[in-house]
């Protein structure tokens, strides 16, 4: 307690604000206690002051409490008062400024709490409903506050739509209006601008005697917060999720290698759980001793890219980049991030053997070697020592091994051919052009080799090539690398099958062009000799001219080596050279051209057989046929032997040798076939014409029995005589020949000859009793047209039941031998009856040139007439009978006939110095 004198020195005190209470007398020295307590409530207005007075008055205490005294006293015994009452008043002074002051405290305090920029406060009524609410409340909604002043808080537009109720903020108000502490996170309905995520807490407010006056309600906006939570839980699930799955292990170790973390998906790369990897030790222990440089690792502070291996729970060698750096994590100091590269390894020493594989390719020229060099280098690209290569053949449509490893002869045994039908898996992974893996090929529905020890298999179509297999004993060895790999393989020996086959074929194409060009060429050269030939032929006048000049054109000019022309001789079975030019170097000398021989020289197996004879290689079989050692001794290595044969009738054999093997293709055969007709057709003409030019010839009777011979069938159908005298017509219908019919009918004659197949045509021209002339049409050639062939003239035939006999005329030209030769090979039994030489020398003359002068129609005329006896005296036939036979009018018959007749007497008078046999001359 302190005691002054003055108001200065109580004013300095109060400054001090070490005063609990002041006493003051009315009377001071320098002024009044009024004077003091006004100065002091300019001060502060919770300072205790006591204004004490013995001389007191309603009016001072008027004055005192109006300068807001805290107590008037009036002393009537200042001594007792101030030991006694004074104190005590003084103490509930203090007692009651004290209380006020901590009542102005904790108002200042609410109202900063209230007024709070950072929390929504609300204050409620004890039922509940909103009382008062501060400024960032009220800033959370757009809303009136004076309509919602009074209503329940959970009903309020910041929790709820009009007309409804928030259930948390009503529980924890309820709570509250119990007496208790209440919270809840709410989140502000969808109509609010800008919604929020509230902290309210609620607290009840209780007055001295416990009784709850107020509920207050604070809300935090915790949405920024929420948000980083929500974005921290999906950052760790995401770092949770990404440490698990990724391929990269990470793991960090204090400085003597003790694990402090080890990553989730350690398993991916070494098989262990992370407890396995803790109990393992150090680090050193899983990617080994002397890893790296911990000098260069403080140096640099992060060492990259160290390639290491490390071996994981199965036992299998993992290849790594380890990449190791310095942190301070927790406990941990060393960071090592460890990659797993073995796959990549792999693919590249895999890619490096598939380039070497390719290089090998481009050397290899056949398919069964590139075949071959896939099987080898599977090993080394795919690591698997099970394979085999299918190669298609188009021809049979299959599917054929072409080559094998010893690894799939021991786990699937022998592979077989596979047809292409889609049943089997290689077959059907050619068919569709689809590439095939299995895990485990037992699964798959078209394994036709059960018993196969192959689990892990492929089927690679090679394009249009084949099929490559691949595979092991194992289960699963396809991963995505292993596939990818195998794809490449196939793709690099496809292309280089691609390639083998284009090569291919643009070198057969190179030697078919070639082959051709040399067919072109021998063609050519063989094209220019036929022409000189053809010319030879059209100049040659008789046939030792052809012969000679046939073999100078076929050896001249190095076209062959050798060539002559032979004569098949049918009485002593050999072929006779008459002909030759070339290298002969006395082989014709050496030779005896037996036609009945077992193993015949080339010209007589052309004269035995009638065929073409090509000997491609003369020194093949050279000990079985010893005409082969001579023709070889002469540089004859391939020989060509070609009948002359023209309508049946042969002229010979005319054979060529030449001096390298192969020299006759087919298209050189063919065109000197040919050249064989044509010789053959030259010599017939010089034959015919050398007839025609003969005065003197022999005529020859023959009596043969062969029922082929038409008139011999219908003489023996018919059972008459029947005889030909002469006289064919030739057509494109066929062959009209004039038959007399002797004792015999002719209608009989008429009805057999219609039955027969070989007459396409009866026509009666006339008929007196038991005789008469028929014109029949042969469907098939006549005897007289292939004598004529040969230059003879079939003269006359008779036949009767029982035989028929044959007169031919032949020119000393031609030689009897072939004519009768001819016959017998004509016919099946043959008697040569009689044979003379006769001169016709005018006749012939005559005859040629009548029959020079007339058109076929009036021959056809004229004999239609002459067998009809139309010239018989009397006549046998009118000239309207010969008409209607012949289809024509009378007057077009009379008028061929004279026609004849005119052009007869022309031929027999138009030369006057012509002598006829029983005339004179005329003169």
């Amino acid at each position: 307690m302190q005691t002054v004198e003055s108001k200065v020195e109580a004013l300095e005190l109060v400054r001090e604000r070490t005063t609990d209470c002041l006493i003051s007398e009315y009377t001071l020295e320098d002024a009044t206690g009024l004077e003091l307590l006004r100065e002091i409530r300019t001060e502060t207005t919770t300072l205790p002051v006591l204004l004490c007075t013995a001389a007191g008055s309603e009016n001072i205490a008027s004055e005192a409490i109006g300068a807001d005294a805290t107590d008037y006293i009036a002393l009537t015994d200042p001594a007792e008062q101030m030991t006694d009452e004074l104190v005590e008043r003084a103490e509930r002074a203090i007692r009651t400024a004290q209380r006020s002051n901590t009542q102005r405290e904790r108002a200042r305090q609410f109202d900063a709490i209230f007024n709070d920029s950072r929390t929504a406060t609300w204050v409620l009524d004890p039922d509940g409903t909103l009382a008062r609410v501060n400024e960032t409340a009220r800033e959370m909604v757009d809303a009136d506050l004076e309509p919602i002043v009074g209503e329940p808080f959970w009903t309020l537009p910041w929790w709820t739509k009009p007309d409804s109720t928030n259930a948390d903020v009503q529980q924890i108000v309820e709570k509250a209006l119990d007496g208790e502490f209440g919270n809840a996170v709410v989140t502000q309905p969808p109509h609010v601008e800008d919604p929020r995520v509230i902290d309210l807490s609620v607290r009840p407010v209780e007055n001295e005697r416990g009784a709850i006056v107020s509920i207050v309600v604070e809300g935090v906006d915790i949405t920024e917060r929420v948000d980083l939570e929500r974005d921290l839980r999906q950052s760790e699930e995401l770092h949770r999720v990404t440490l698990n799955n990724m391929t990269d292990t990470v793991l960090i170790t204090d400085g003597a290698g003790e694990y402090t973390y080890v990553c989730p998906n350690v398993h991916f790369i070494f098989g262990y759980t992370a407890e396995e990897i803790h109990g393992q030790g150090t680090i050193d222990e899983l990617l080994g001793t002397d890893l790296f440089d911990r000098e260069e690792l403080t140096e640099r502070g992060v060492l990259k890219n160290i390639e290491t291996t490390a071996t994981d729970k199965a036992g299998r060698e993992h290849t790594l980049l380890v990449n190791v750096r310095e942190v301070s994590i927790q406990d941990g100091t060393l960071l090592f991030s460890c990659r797993d590269i073995t796959k990549r390894k792999q693919r590249e020493e895999a890619l490096a053997t598939l380039q070497e594989t390719a290089r090998d390719f481009l050397y290899a020229e056949t398919h069964q070697e590139i075949a071959q060099h896939i099987v080898d280098d599977t090993p080394g690209v795919l690591d698997l020592d099970a394979s085999a290569v299918y190669l298609f053949d188009a021809d049979t449509n299959d599917l054929r091994p072409a080559a094998r490893s010893a690894t799939m002869r021991e786990v699937n045994g022998p592979l077989p051919t596979v047809h292409v039908d889609g049943e089997t898996l290689p077959s059907y992974s050619f068919v569709e052009d689809e590439a095939l893996f299995f895990d485990d090929v037992h699964e798959a529905d078209r394994l036709e080799n059960r018993a196969t020890d192959l689990r892990s298999a492929t089927y690679i179509p090679l394009g249009n090539h084949g099929v490559f297999v691949a595979g092991s004993d194992r289960v699963g060895v396809f991963d995505d690398v292993t596939r990818e790999l195998a794809d490449l393989l196939a793709a690099t020996a496809e292309a280089a099958l691609d390639r083998v086959a284009r090569e291919s074929q643009l070198r057969e194409q190179d030697r078919t062009l070639q082959e051709q060009n040399e067919q072109l060429t021998a063609l050519n050269r063989i094209n220019e000799t036929i022409r000189e030939i053809d010319q030879a032929l059209v100049q040659a006048e008789t046939r030792e001219q052809i012969d000679q000049t046939v073999c100078e054109l076929l050896t001249g000019e190095d076209r062959f080596r050798f060539a002559w022309i032979g004569t098949i001789d049918r009485t002593t079975d050999t072929v006779d050279p008459r002909a030759w030019a070339g290298s002969e170097q006395g082989y014709l000398d050496s030779q005896t051209f037996a036609i009945d021989a077992s193993r015949r020289e080339p010209a007589a197996q052309t004269a035995a057989t009638g065929d073409v004879t090509m000997v491609t290689n003369v020194a093949a079989e050279l000990r079985e046929e010893p005409w082969r050692k001579d023709a070889l001794a002469r540089d004859y290595l391939s020989v060509l032997s070609i009948p002359l044969v023209y309508n049946d009738l042969t002229h010979g054999v005319v054979t060529v040798y030449a001096p390298t093997q192969d020299s006759f293709d087919d298209t050189t055969t063919a065109v000197l076939a040919e050249l064989g007709e044509t010789i053959a057709s030259a010599l017939s003409a010089i034959e015919r014409k050398n007839a025609l030019l003969t005065t003197s010839m022999t005529r020859v009777e023959f009596v043969i029995d062969d029922p082929a011979f038409i008139l011999s069938r219908l003489a023996r159908d018919a059972a008459c005589t029947l005889s030909y005298q002469g006289g064919v017509q030739q057509s494109t219908e066929g062959s009209d020949v004039f038959v007399t019919v002797d004792d015999g009918a002719v209608t009989d004659v008429v009805n057999a000859a219609s039955q027969l197949v070989g007459i396409d045509e009866v026509l009666q021209i006339s008929a007196d009793g038991e005789g008469g002339v028929l014109r029949l049409r042969l469907t098939q050639p006549f005897l007289a047209l292939e004598l004529a062939d040969h230059g003879a003239v079939f003269r006359e035939a008779t036949a009767d039941p029982t035989s028929t006999t044959l007169v031919i005329d032949i020119p000393d030209s031609i030689d009897v031998r072939t004519i009768t030769q001819l016959v017998r090979e004509t016919f099946s039994t043959v008697e040569l009856r009689s044979k003379q030489t006769l001169d016709q020398s005018v006749e012939r003359d005559l005859y040629s040139k009548f029959l020079g002068k007339l058109t076929e129609r009036q021959l056809e005329v004229i004999q239609t007439a002459y067998y009809s006896g139309f010239f018989e005296s009397p006549r046998e036939s009118t000239g309207e009978d010969v008409a209607e036979t012949l289809g024509i009018s009378p007057p077009a018959f009379y008028t061929h006939s004279r026609t004849v007749q005119r052009k007869l007497f022309e031929t027999l008078f138009e030369e006057h110095n012509v002598s006829i046999p029983g005339t004179a001359e005329v003169q």
